[in-house]
C-alpha cells in the first residue's frame, strides 16, 4: 500500500523568474525550457549578467556626471551662511539614509545567505540519502549473486559426489541448480545504479564545496559592507579627509562588487527557476544508463504505477521457497542414509535464509517511496529555500548599490565643506582678539593697543568690580615697559596665570569666530569698558 503522497507544486516566484525574457547574445528570443547543455540557453543566462553590467555602467556614468557638476559648480557668494547650512543638512541626511539602507541591505543579505545555504544543504542531504539507498541495492544484489554463484555451487558439487549412487537425489540437486540460475538471472535484470552516468555522491560533494565557498564569500561581503558604512560615518563625524578618501575608493569597489553579485544571483535564480517549473520533464529526458520506465516510477510514485521490479522479485521469492522445500526433504530423508551430507545441506539452508533476508531488504529499498521522498525534499530545498534566498541576495545587491551610490554622492560634498571650513579658518585675522591662534602664538603685543585687557575679564567681573586693580597713573604707564596681553590678564584675575584656561561657559565670552553683528556688539561693549575704567581700555 502506498501512503498519501504530497505532490510537488512549484512556488510562484519560480514562475515569475521563469517568465523573464530569455535572449541570447545575438538579441534573439529563445525557448525558456531548462536545457543547460544548449549553447543558446547558456547565452540567455549570460545575457542577464550583461544587463547587470550595463546597470553598473549607467551607475558609474551618473556618479561621474554628478562629481563633474559638483567640481565645476561655483560657490554662491550672496548668502554663504545659508548655502553652508543647506549643504551640511544635505550631507547629514544623505549619510543617515545611506547608513539605514546599508543596515537594511546587510540584514536582508544575511537572511538570503542563510536561506540559500539551507536549501543547498537540504539538496545535498537528499542526494546523500538517495546515494545510500542505491548503494545498498547494489550491495545486496552483488552479495546475493556471489553467495549463489560460489557458495551454493560448492555445496551442490560436494553433495553430487555424496549422492552419486542415488539418482533421485541427484535430480533434486540439479533442480536446485536451475533455481539458483533463475535467481541469478533475475538479479542480473535489476539495474546497476553504479553504472549510471551520474554519481550522486560525487555531485553532492562538489555542490557542498561550492556552496561553502559561496556562503563564506557572501559573509565576507556583508561584513565588508557594514565596515565600510561604519567607517564612512566615522569619517564624516570626525571630518577626516584621508578616511573619507579611503572609504570612497572602497565604496566604488564595493559598488562594482554589488552589481556583479546581482548579475550572478539573477542568472542563477532564473536558471534554477526554469528547472523548478518542470523538473520531471528534464529528469525523464536524462535516461542514460537507466530506463525511462524506472525513472517514471520513482519520479511520480503513485498507486496507478506498477513496480518494474515486481516480476523479478516474485521469481526470486518463489525460487528461494522451492529450494528451501527441497532442502527440507533432503534433510529429512537423505541424512539418515548419508550422514556426511548433513553439513552441506545445513550450509545451503543457511545460505537460503540469508538470501531471503536480503530479498526483503531489497524489496524495501527498491520501493519508490524512499527515493521519491528524497527527490521531493531536494526539490523543496532548491526551489523554495534556494531560489528564495537568491532573490533576497539580489535585493541585498540592489540595496547595497543604492547605499554606496548615496554615500559616494555625500562624501565629495562633505570633502568640499571640510575644505571650505579650513579656508575660512586660515583667513581669520591674526589680530582678532577672538582668534585662539593669536593667543597661542605668544608674540609681542601691538604697540597701537597698549594695556588692552581681555574682554573676558569684563563680563566675568561684573558682579564684583572690587576684584579689579585700579589702573596705574599715566606717568607710570608712560615710563613702565609694555607688558604682554596675557600679563595684563594675570593682573586682572588676581595674579592667577591659569585663569585664561578656564572654560568659556559662564564667562560671557563670545565664540572664537563671530558674525558682523557680534563684532558690533563687542565694539559697543568695549566703549562701555572705556567709560567705566578710563583710558586703560581705550584702543
Amino acid at each position: 500500500m502506498y501512503s498519501a503522497r504530497v505532490d510537488y507544486i512549484a512556488p510562484w516566484w519560480t514562475y515569475w523568474l521563469h517568465n523573464f525574457p530569455h535572449i541570447n547574445l545575438r538579441l534573439q528570443p529563445i525557448n525558456n525550457s531548462f536545457k543547460p547543455e544548449d549553447e543558446s540557453y547558456q547565452q540567455s543566462l549570460i545575457f542577464l549578467g550583461c544587463v547587470a553590467a550595463a546597470g553598473l555602467g549607467l551607475n558609474l556614468l551618473f556618479l561621474a556626471i554628478y562629481l563633474s557638476c559638483l567640481c565645476c559648480a561655483r560657490r554662491d557668494d550672496e548668502d554663504p551662511g545659508d548655502t553652508k547650512k543647506k549643504g551640511s543638512c544635505c550631507v547629514t541626511w544623505s549619510a543617515v539614509s545611506a547608513g539605514l539602507i546599508s543596515c537594511m541591505a546587510v540584514g536582508v543579505g544575511f537572511y538570503g545567505n542563510s536561506e540559500t545555504n539551507d536549501g543547498v544543504y537540504q539538496l545535498t542531504y537528499s542526494m546523500y540519502n538517495a546515494n545510500h539507498t542505491l548503494g545498498g541495492v547494489d550491495s545486496l544484489v552483488s552479495t546475493t549473486m556471489g553467495s549463489m554463484q560460489r557458495g551454493l555451487q560448492q555445496h551442490l558439487a560436494r553433495l553430487g559426489e555424496i549422492f552419486a549412487t542415488r539418482g533421485d537425489y541427484v535430480q533434486t540437486l540439479q533442480f536446485m541448480q536451475q533455481m539458483a540460475d533463475s535467481v541469478i538471472k533475475q538479479l542480473l535484470g535489476l539495474p546497476d545504479w553504479m553504472e549510471a552516468d551520474v554519481d550522486l555522491a560525487s555531485v553532492a560533494d562538489k555542490t557542498a564545496d561550492i556552496e561553502y565557498y559561496r556562503w563564506l564569500t557572501y559573509l565576507l561581503v556583508l561584513i565588508l559592507n557594514l565596515v565600510i558604512c561604519l567607517l564612512s560615518c566615522l569619517g564624516l563625524a570626525k571630518q577626516s579627509r584621508w578616511l573619507l578618501t579611503t572609504m570612497m575608493v572602497c565604496g566604488v569597489l564595493t559598488l562594482i562588487l554589488s552589481w556583479a553579485s546581482l548579475g550572478a544571483d539573477l542568472a542563477t535564480a532564473v536558471g534554477t527557476s526554469d528547472f523548478c517549473v518542470a523538473p520531471d520533464r528534464y529528469l525523464l529526458s536524462q535516461t542514460k544508463g537507466i530506463s525511462a520506465e524506472i525513472l517514471h516510477y520513482y519520479v511520480y510514485c503513485n498507486q496507478t504505477l506498477s513496480n518494474p521490479f515486481q516480476k523479478s522479485l516474485t521469481v526470486f521469492q518463489r525460487s528461494l521457497t522451492t529450494m528451501q522445500i527441497q532442502i527440507q526433504g533432503l534433510l529429512q530423508f537423505a541424512v539418515p542414509l548419508f550422514p556426511s551430507a548433513e553439513g552441506d545441506l545445513q550450509g545451503i539452508q543457511n545460505l537460503l535464509n540469508s538470501s531471503e533476508a536480503s530479498l526483503h531488504q531489497l524489496t524495501a529499498l527498491l520501493d519508490c517511496r524512499g527515493l521519491n521522498k528524497d527527490y521531493l525534499d531536494a526539490l523543496v530545498g532548491v526551489c523554495y529555500d534556494g531560489v528564495e534566498g537568491l532573490l533576497y541576495l539580489s535585493l541585498f545587491s540592489v540595496l547595497a548599490a543604492c547605499s554606496f551610490c548615496i554615500m559616494l554622492c555625500a562624501i565629495p560634498r562633505a570633502w568640499r565643506q571640510i575644505a571650505a571650513r579650513e579656508r575660512d579658518y586660515d583667513d581669520m585675522d591674526d589680530e582678532d582678539p577672538f582668534n585662539p591662534r593669536a593667543r597661542r602664538a605668544g608674540h609681542a603685543p601691538n604697540p597701537a593697543h597698549p594695556n588692552m585687557h581681555s574682554f573676558c575679564s569684563y563680563s566675568s567681573s561684573m558682579g564684583s568690580q572690587s576684584s579689579l586693580h585700579p589702573p596705574a597713573p599715566p606717568t607710570a604707564l608712560s615710563n613702565a615697559p609694555v607688558a604682554p596681553d596675557y600679563m595684563n590678564q594675570v593682573a586682572l584675575f588676581g595674579g592667577n596665570p591659569r585663569y585664561e584656561n578656564v572654560p568659556l561657559i559662564g564667562r560671557g565670552s563670545p565664540p572664537p569666530s563671530y558674525s558682523p553683528s557680534m563684532r558690533a556688539t563687542y565694539l559697543s561693549m568695549t566703549e562701555e569698558q572705556s567709560r567705566h575704567f578710563g583710558n586703560d581700555f581705550r584702543a
